[in-house]
C-alpha cells in the first residue's frame, strides 16, 4: 500500500493535496463551533489556520497522514479539509478523519460526496483491507455522520486523549472493512443520485 498526494474528483467536491494556498478559504469557512471537539485547540485568526495547516503538512511529510481542501466545485472555494491518518501500510489499513467543513456544507452532500471519494480510492485504489473512524463520543453530530456511512460501531477508547482545553476524550470507533465496501459503495452511490428508478 502506497499513499502518495492525489486529487480526487467528484461532482460537488474536489479533494486536492492541501496547501498554505488554502489557509485564506479554509479561514473564511471556518467558525470557532468546529473546533470544540477537535485536538487542535480554537482557530481564531488567519495566523492560527497557517499553524494548523503547516501541522498538517509536517504530519504529511512522516507519511503518517495525507491531508487534503476541499474544494467546493460550484463556488471555488475551500470550505473545509479531511485528511487519511493512522496510516497503517503493512496492515493495509488507515483511518478516514480530521474532517471539518463550513457550517453553510454540514448535512449537505458535501461529507458524502468526500466520504465516497476517500473510501473509493482506500479500497479500490491502495487496496485497503480496513478503514476506520473515530470522534469524540460527546459530537453527536459527528457519530450520526459516520453511521449514515454505513460503518460500523466497535467500541469506546477511554481518556483516550487529552483536548486543548485538558478534557479527557473518549473516542467512539467505527469501521468498514473490504468486504463490506460494496454494500456501503452501493448506499452511498444511492444517496448522491447515481442509481436513479429509470
Amino acid at each position: 500500500m502506497e499513499i502518495r498526494p492525489v486529487t480526487l474528483l467528484g461532482s460537488i467536491v474536489r479533494l486536492e493535496p492541501l496547501s498554505l494556498e488554502h489557509v485564506p478559504g479554509l479561514f473564511t469557512s471556518s467558525d470557532p463551533r468546529l473546533w470544540k471537539f477537535m485536538l487542535y485547540g480554537e482557530i481564531s485568526s488567519e495566523k492560527d489556520m497557517a499553524c494548523w495547516v503547516k501541522d498538517m503538512l509536517q504530519r504529511a511529510e512522516t507519511g503518517a497522514d495525507l491531508p487534503f481542501a476541499v474544494i467546493h466545485l460550484a463556488s471555488g472555494n475551500a470550505i473545509g479539509a479531511t485528511r487519511y491518518l493512522e496510516i497503517r501500510p503493512q496492515h493495509n489499513g488507515l483511518e478516514i478523519g480530521g474532517t471539518w467543513y463550513g457550517l453553510d456544507y454540514q448535512r449537505t452532500a458535501v461529507n458524502t460526496e468526500c466520504k465516497y471519494l476517500l473510501l473509493k480510492h482506500a479500497f479500490e485504489n491502495l487496496g485497503c483491507i480496513r478503514v476506520q473512524f473515530k470522534s469524540d463520543s460527546r459530537n453527536e453530530k459527528s457519530i450520526a455522520a459516520i453511521k449514515r456511512l454505513g460503518a460500523k460501531p466497535e467500541g469506546i477508547l477511554r481518556n483516550h486523549m487529552i483536548l486543548g482545553d485538558g478534557t479527557f476524550r473518549h473516542s467512539a470507533y467505527f469501521s468498514i472493512l473490504m468486504d463490506e465496501w460494496p454494500e456501503v459503495k452501493k448506499l452511498l452511490e444511492e444517496k448522491l443520485g447515481f442509481h436513479k428508478p429509470g
